[in-house]
């Protein structure tokens, strides 16, 4: 089974599988800087076009194959099935190798096991998205999580929040002069964010659909890291930069972040005017090391805007 790391999801944009330019993106013919991307079949296929898209899906499968598979530098790929059946039928596909994963679309505890069962083959990494009534429902969540951790825990690289559809289970849309977090969100995020990030699922926050305010994207993502979001999904390219520059880490945050992690770090130090407590930090300190793996630092902290530090980098 692949072994992928949540943070290297970054900004994450979703294609219908009707376009006729996704090869390119996969190849980086187009879209060069995007980390991971997801051919949807669902919502953003309509009913008229879903036999044509499937096609589409099968053609670039086929295009990927001639090719020698996917390069290692390109985006993650994964495949957003229209329902447990789809699924089912897609997973017997040999092309099926050449995609990362499925992301699950609308998963509850009671198309759970249905979901299993469809996606039964152990090589495809998982995306479920939490987007349905249940969710606005602690109770659920912690029934949820713990039933999704003991069936397929291994194979989840992250849950996605789909905050359009949450919004739309109670009749409303996204304000566009605020964040997702002055909305019912603002209550959803922290509560899943507490549930399934105690039982150790990475989260990624919902789409910033409003392209006429960059610097409210920009204010939410700050929010969505604070919330321990690991990526977000992108609804346009011009998002993917703003969204992967914002998960780049502070110099501070990274040194903090070795210190509590060396042989010889003490159980409590004092570190830029905070204490800094090992045991209790320590996972904190390994997911910013995970971070600056894939973002690297922010260039206004190092003074080096011409290029991206890598963790690698940072370390000599």
């Amino acid at each position: 089974m692949k072994k992928l790391s949540p943070y290297a999801l970054g900004a994450t944009l979703y294609m219908p599988a009707t376009r006729m330019d996704i090869l390119d993106v996969v190849f980086r013919k187009k879209l060069p800087e995007l980390r991971s991307m997801v051919v949807c079949l669902e919502d953003a296929v309509a009913d008229i076009d879903v036999d044509t898209a499937i096609c589409n899906l099968y053609r670039l499968l086929c295009a990927i194959e001639q090719r020698g598979g996917r390069s290692e530098d390109g985006p993650m790929l994964f495949v957003r099935p229209r329902d447990t059946q789809m699924a089912a039928a897609l997973s017997d596909w040999p092309l099926m190798a050449h995609v990362d994963g499925f992301v699950v679309p609308k998963l509850s505890l009671s198309n759970l096991r249905a979901w299993e069962s469809a996606v039964a083959n152990p090589q495809i990494v998982l995306m479920p998205t939490l987007e349905t009534r249940e969710v606005f429902n602690p109770g659920s969540m912690v029934e949820l999580g713990e039933a999704l951790h003991e069936a397929l825990f291994p194979r989840i690289i992250a849950l996605r929040i789909g905050g359009n559809d949450l919004l739309g289970c109670l009749g409303l849309r996204r304000n566009r002069a605020t964040t997702l977090y002055d909305t019912p969100m603002g209550y959803v995020i922290p509560m899943l964010a507490g549930v399934m990030g105690s039982l150790g699922f990475a989260l990624t926050a919902p789409v910033f659909e409003q392209l006429a305010t960059p610097h409210l994207l920009l204010e939410e993502l700050q929010l969505d890291i604070a919330h321990g979001m690991v990526g977000k999904t992108a609804i346009h390219p011009s998002q993917i930069s703003a969204i992967q520059d914002s998960f780049r880490v502070s110099l501070e945050d990274l040194n903090c972040a070795k210190l509590m992690l060396t042989h010889i770090s003490p159980a409590v130090f004092k570190h830029n005017d905070a204490m800094c407590e090992t045991a209790t930090h320590f996972k904190w300190a390994t997911h910013i090391l995970e971070r600056a793996k894939w973002h690297g630092i922010r260039h206004t902290e190092t003074g080096h805007a011409d290029t991206l530090i890598r963790l690698a980098e940072a370390g000599r």
